[in-house]
């Protein structure tokens, strides 16, 4: 019944202020709840809306998307009184590597701030592979299905650029790999957005001092200086660590990707391990 009101009333509800857009297992869980618990944040009705990346959500419109956020009465009430804006957002982690997403998201809202958390990429496919696994999605041996991933889902970016209604389970599943080339995934979004309406962290710097990156998060979005009353990470995988011989493989394979990362953003990360 719920669900069903707030379709209804869609169109009364407001657009998001900001998105998190990825990177998968990249710390966007611990940045969202950090940032909901704000006195001046809104959540969404759950973090993950996925309306933008999958087709079945994105047929159903803005009114459809506009019912996971408060309403703009409800909104205009709590600011009257609190005597500050209100911002509200979601986080769906797929919509960075989706080829089509960043041009919906700027035909629906293209003054929404933007924000994407980039983990080292040999530890995020190492996630993302865990993660699979632990959902039953995933048969094969690390090593195996990063061998795999060509075969897998090479062919699946060209099918969703040909078909703009086509979902691809391998290429939201399997791309261990090619998620963690993430230059190629900002540049396709600065086709439509300015850079200065993107904040781009990196995750090890945001776990290892959250403060300073929600301080960071918090002056983009123009909200005042505050602190939840502790900094506990959230979605933490839990897994055997890498073998040394293939993080050396993977270090080498990320290491040019990286560089164009670094060329692009005027800095680096300490990622050459």
């Amino acid at each position: 019944m719920a669900t069903l009101w707030r379709r209804l009333t869609g169109r009364f509800r407001v657009l998001p202020d900001f998105v998190i857009i990825g990177a998968q297992k990249g710390g966007t869980s611990s940045l969202y709840e950090y940032l909901i618990r704000h006195p001046w944040v809104a959540p969404c009705v759950h973090k993950e809306v996925h309306f933008f990346d999958l087709n079945v959500h994105y047929r159903s419109g803005p009114r459809w998307y506009r019912s996971h956020f408060v309403s703009s009465a409800y909104r205009a009430r709590l600011e009257r009184a609190r005597g500050h804006r209100l911002v509200t957002g979601e986080a769906t982690p797929y919509y960075l590597f989706h080829p089509h997403v960043p041009e919906r998201v700027f035909k629906i809202v293209p003054g929404v701030k933007l924000i994407a958390l980039l983990r080292n990429p040999v530890d995020r496919a190492y996630s993302h592979y865990h993660h699979e696994v632990q959902r039953g999605r995933e048969p094969l041996s690390f090593e195996a299905a990063i061998r795999a991933e060509e075969e897998r889902t090479g062919q699946e970016k060209e099918k969703i650029l040909r078909d703009e209604g086509y979902d691809s389970f391998e290429h939201i599943h399997f791309t261990y790999l090619a998620r963690s080339v993430y230059v190629d995934q900002l540049q396709a979004w600065e086709k439509w957005f300015p850079r200065d309406q993107m904040l781009v962290l990196q995750t090890e710097r945001f776990s290892a001092d959250p403060a300073g990156g929600l301080r960071q998060v918090l002056d983009f979005l123009g909200l005042p200086r505050w602190e939840p009353a502790e900094y506990r990470r959230h979605n933490v995988g839990r897994y055997e660590p890498m073998s040394a011989r293939t993080r050396r493989r993977l270090v080498a394979h990320f290491a040019p990707h990286n560089q164009r990362l670094w060329a692009y953003l005027g800095r680096t990360f300490d990622w050459d391990r």
